[in-house]
């Protein structure tokens, strides 16, 4: 068993604590033929950004504003589409375990998907979000773990971020912040430590009110 201790949690939402990946790979599936693009080199870069940096990847001499406008689009076919979305195994008891201890979730969905996914997968939604609207750059960028630690009152070496994906990841240690891995995406991206699901997850508080983060390997 690792011990890790934090003042704060940050908690990225897609593959760490909602499965969503059957509605992502269809709606990508679907946009990346429509693009002439092969869909299975597409879904390698499309866990953890926000859309529009996505087809900036995928689609390098696109003009940004066509970006943004799929990317609005593509919003509303992901957050309309919830068949198949469940919880991650352990999340929603790992998430009423954080009640009252300070955490935030810190998204690359806007405010309405965060809402539709976490309410169709069963998992209590935090108070401080940090979603797409709340950061000027997408995940692998820092801003919103930054964001999310200052909302909670603390400095980024004092939280810890649960991530799935190499951008996450990525955006957690650009932010000098320890990351925990969910899932298999995570392994290869030098997290602190690495779980497959949440249920090998245990969080205490001290007296002094330092958070013990127990991962069961």
């Amino acid at each position: 068993m690792t011990v890790l201790t934090a003042r704060a949690l940050l908690l990225d939402m897609d593959g760490t604590l909602v499965n969503s990946d059957v509605v992502v790979e269809r709606i990508w599936h679907r946009w990346a033929v429509d693009h002439g693009l092969d869909p299975h080199e597409a879904l390698k870069v499309v866990h953890g950004r926000q859309g529009y940096a996505t087809m900036a990847v995928l689609l390098p001499d696109r003009p940004v504003e066509e970006n943004y406008a799929d990317n609005r689009r593509m919003l509303a076919l992901e957050t309309a589409d919830t068949e198949g979305v469940v919880p991650v195994p352990g999340a929603p008891a790992f998430m009423d375990a954080l009640v009252g201890l300070p955490h935030a979730l810190v998204t690359s969905a806007d405010e309405r998907l965060a809402q539709a996914r976490m309410t169709a997968a069963g998992v209590r939604m935090p108070e401080i979000r940090i979603t797409a609207e709340s950061v000027g750059a997408s995940k692998p960028d820092p801003e919103g773990f930054l964001k999310g630690a200052a909302s909670l009152g603390f400095a980024p070496a004092d939280c810890i971020v649960f991530e799935d994906s190499g951008a996450g990841i990525a955006a957690g240690h650009a932010a000098g912040m320890r990351v925990v891995g969910v899932g298999p995406r995570a392994a290869a991206h030098a997290p602190a430590a690495q779980v497959q699901d949440l249920t090998q997850i245990r969080v205490e508080r001290a007296d002094d009110g330092t958070l013990r983060v127990h991962v069961t390997a």
